[in-house]
């Protein structure tokens, strides 16, 4: 193909030779690159590359990306030209300068702070990019190109937005006036290939003998609660666990944003939908909770509780549909718990104290924290049975605990599991169901490295 073939009506503009700015090597390269990128969507007919392969289509954007550079009087080596090409694919193909991110596997966030600084989380711990975006108008056109392949729409009037990308990506952008110093852009990855639990086994979040107490719990139809902080990995053991559902049970999945990745065939999956720009047509997950007890579901999967549909999720579990998983936002278990019970007073329901708290208690059998130490690595820290109620209080106690001894040289942190010695009360429940636990798997000298 011949260069002119790129061009609307086979018309070339030329332009006086490019003074580069005065801002150093790094901005010389940006504005380079955007005004490169402006002449490319400008007087390019970028329809003729339709068709052509990947391969095909980068040769021929470095014909024009060489043409340019050669009409501009720009030098570069041949490193800063591969780099200027990509980027080039990128701003026209992908998402600009975040798109190399997106092929990273062992980037699990991506996170804008206005056009200046981009920073990415790769194994737990955060670290700032080189990339950068040209300016505040070119991360929005990244944000509005995003967003609008969901539908969706930010600008002044609905200055927030939450969305979720194809491949299950949740993306969050706030921009001014509510964003002081312009657009904020944050994407948590969604996992291509979803970790199994012979993973968090190798990674060391828990031990083989924890693992085949969770899923046995699983398969033995306990209520189940994952607490933790953001980005401790709770959705991700809440995946992890639902593989040990049997095939034959009807799940139900419950979600603000489908994050899930179950395997059973006989799955219905559920998801909020946001108010329109009237008002009109918010369906929340109470909402949702509400219309799953009328499927028919053997369990009932909610991705996060964090509001109203906490009521009717432990009426649920106290009415027939054990077995049930769900996370929450909480720093302890014992937390969690305040939290449901604030979450239950959103309901506007007048209920006692106590009886509020017997609902929870005979509702949920086991709560696992899990957390994201220093290190970025993330652990179990507490499994706890909810055993009952006493008195006015519920009762809690610690089945295995994560113990922290300290923090090695290279800044990893040392520790190990560790059984309380504490029987629980639901391991009859498990051998009923025909789990087989290891006979010491309690005792309380066992310590699990």
């Amino acid at each position: 193909m011949a260069i002119k073939d790129l061009f609307s009506n086979n018309k070339i503009d030329t332009t006086p030779e490019y003074q580069p700015g005065q801002n150093g090597r790094d901005g010389f390269f940006y504005e380079i690159k955007h005004k490169i990128h402006s002449r490319f969507v400008e007087e390019a007919n970028l329809s003729a590359l339709d068709g052509m392969g990947a391969d095909e289509v980068k040769r021929e954007i470095g014909k024009i990306v060489d043409y340019f550079l050669s009409e501009e009087r720009v030098l570069l080596n041949e490193e800063e030209k591969t780099s200027l090409i990509i980027e080039i694919l990128d701003e026209l193909t992908g998402l600009g300068p975040i798109e190399p991110f997106f092929k990273d596997p062992t980037i699990s966030d991506i996170l804008c702070n206005t056009y200046r600084n981009i920073y990415v989380e790769r194994r737990g711990i955060l670290e700032k990019t080189s990339a950068r975006f040209i300016d505040n108008a070119h991360l929005m056109n990244i944000i509005d190109r995003i967003i609008s392949r969901v539908g969706r729409r930010i600008d002044e009037s609905s200055p927030m937005v939450d969305a979720r990308l194809a491949d299950g990506s949740r993306v969050n952008a706030i921009i001014p006036p509510l964003a002081l110093d312009g657009p904020v852009l944050s994407i948590r990855r969604f996992s291509v290939n979803p970790l199994m639990m012979n993973d968090l086994i190798n990674y060391k979040s828990l031990t083989p003998d924890i693992a085949t107490l969770l899923a046995g719990s699983v398969k033995a139809k306990l209520n189940v609660m994952i607490s933790g902080g953001t980005g401790s990995g709770k959705t991700t053991l809440l995946n992890i666990l639902s593989g040990f559902i049997p095939g034959n049970e009807r799940i139900v999945t419950i979600e603000d944003s489908a994050e899930l990745q179950l395997q059973q065939e006989h799955v219905v999956r559920l998801e909020t939908r946001p108010a329109s720009i009237e008002g009109t047509g918010l369906v929340t997950q109470r909402d949702l909770v509400k219309n799953s007890l009328r499927m028919r579901p053997d369990r009932i999967i909610v991705g996060e509780v964090r509001g109203s549909e906490a009521f009717d999720m432990l009426q649920a579990m106290n009415t027939g549909h054990e077995g049930s998983l769900t996370t929450i936002h909480a720093n302890s278990p014992r937390d969690s718990l305040t939290r449901l019970e604030s979450m239950i007073l959103m309901t506007g329901v007048n209920l006692p104290e106590q009886a509020m708290r017997f609902m929870i208690s005979s509702a949920l059998d086991m709560i696992v924290q899990v957390s994201r130490l220093t290190d970025g690595t993330r652990k179990i820290t507490s499994i706890s049975e909810v055993v009952g109620m006493e008195g006015d209080i519920i009762t809690l106690q610690d089945i295995f605990v994560f113990e922290k001894k300290g923090i090695d040289p290279q800044g990893r942190v040392l520790g190990h599991f560790r059984a309380t010695g504490i029987r629980p009360k639901f391991a009859e429940k498990l051998e009923v169901a025909g789990i087989d636990l290891a006979e010491d798997l309690f005792f309380a000298h066992k310590i699990y490295e």
